[in-house]
């Protein structure tokens, strides 16, 4: 506010200096125009009422000081008003209030070619907001209110844009619903890939380097505790639209910001996220139907245990595949099988020391909520047809495997 600090107003009286005030309330000034003989004639007078003294005075006005009074307090207010207004204004986010400055367009269908990214999650005002940054459209509120005005605007999807530079509201909303504007630049990681698998596929969907990811250090990533260090397990699988100038610390933030997401919506305590991590890397690794994966976590959590036919150990072919990191047949050998690393788990009882992949939404959900059952083991006995089979007990486990090794006889080039 403009106005003194309150001591101020003490020692400096509203009036003036030389200000005083009257017996009956009316403040006067001492100095030019004020006549002292009217006071003594006032004296001199003889009193002829003495009660007089005791009554009320009553002061006539003249009409035009009463006019003018009511002016003044008029104005005071309006100005009051006008001032709490601007005050109270200020603490609101910009409006246009019909039609202002704030709510400047420009017309027609603009000039040149802008590249925009509309990121995942973006609404409208942000949206509104990133055109407006970038010269695309006159103001954010113009936008916003062609938004408004069009109930197809829903539809705006994230991605690359070809736009123009100062187009009208109207027509930028137009190329945000015309697929033809639309820059496809989207990369499908797709579930139970190994890190370096991972770092192919991003590569060659984004014109970069295998070399630019290895390059990338994890721990500008933003990985969870849980990860120590390592994005195995944590880089999560999805379709992504990376813009133009995204780079390889762009993306795999992106997929470690995605799969945090994930792991939040799924409930997952952060105490719990490595284990649940690495089962479902198991599950993802071994099944090929969603429909199976639950069962799958259910073989796991009941050798985990610790029964008479498997002593905790898993036993699982997809952490043998991960240690050779070797894609490409069913099952095992017996010299990879006794392979000395903590990931053998023919070797080791438990969990491997971390994942062996990075699972997909429908593998971490049945590592968190497996299908209940008995079952022990399990074998896919169709491998091009991924048809897989559960048993409860040894001897029926046997009868499924020798269905696949009458299989591995069929294609003896894929086992």
């Amino acid at each position: 506010m403009s106005q003194p600090p309150q001591d101020d107003w003490d020692e400096h009286d509203a009036r003036g200096p030389g200000a005083r005030y009257d017996d009956d309330g009316v403040f006067g000034m001492r100095g030019a125009g004020y006549d002292d003989s009217l006071a003594d004639e006032m004296l001199a007078e003889e009193i002829e009422d003495p009660d007089a003294m005791l009554r009320p005075r009553r002061h006539r006005r003249s009409p035009l000081l009463k006019g003018t009074a009511l002016l003044v307090a008029a104005a005071v207010v309006v100005v009051a008003a006008i001032y709490s207004f601007g005050a109270v204004r200020s603490l609101l986010p910009d409006m246009s209030f019909g039609g202002g400055p704030t709510a400047v367009d420009y017309e027609g269908e603009g000039s040149g070619e802008v590249i925009v990214e509309i990121p995942p999650g973006a609404a409208g005002g942000t949206i509104a907001e990133i055109l407006a940054e970038e010269d695309v459209v006159g103001s954010a509120a113009a936008f916003t209110a062609a938004l408004q005005a069009d109930p197809e605007a829903a539809a705006i999807q994230p991605g690359t844009y070809r736009m123009a530079s100062q187009m009208s509201s109207t027509a930028a909303l137009g190329r945000l619903l015309d697929s033809e504007f639309r820059e496809f630049s989207g990369v499908t990681v797709r579930e139970g890939l190994w890190v370096a698998e991972t770092f192919e596929v991003l590569a060659e969907g984004t014109g970069h380097e295998v070399a630019d990811y290895e390059a990338v250090d994890p721990a500008d990533l933003g990985l969870p505790e849980a990860a120590e260090g390592e994005l195995e397990g944590f880089l999560f699988p999805s379709t992504y639209e990376f813009g133009p100038d995204s780079t390889p610390e762009d993306q795999l933030r992106a997929m470690v910001e995605l799969g945090e997401r994930r792991f939040d919506e799924l409930g997952i305590p952060d105490e719990d996220l490595r284990e649940v991590v690495t089962k479902a890397s198991i599950i993802q690794g071994e099944g090929m139907f969603a429909e199976d994966l639950p069962k799958i976590g259910r073989v796991l959590e009941n050798r985990l245990e610790g029964n008479s036919e498997t002593n905790g150990f898993l036993q699982m072919d997809s952490t043998i595949h991960f240690i050779f990191q070797e894609r490409g047949l069913a099952g095992t050998t017996d010299a990879q099988r006794s392979d000395d690393s903590p990931y053998n788990t023919y070797q080791e009882p438990g969990l491997p020391p971390g994942p062996i992949n990075n699972p997909g939404l429908d593998a971490l959900q049945a590592a968190v909520e497996p299908e209940p059952g008995d079952w022990v083991y399990f074998v896919t006995v169709d491998p091009s047809t991924g048809e897989t089979k559960f048993a409860e007990t040894y001897e029926d486990h046997l009868v499924n495997q020798e269905e696949f090794l009458r299989w591995c006889e069929d294609n003896p080039d894929q086992c």
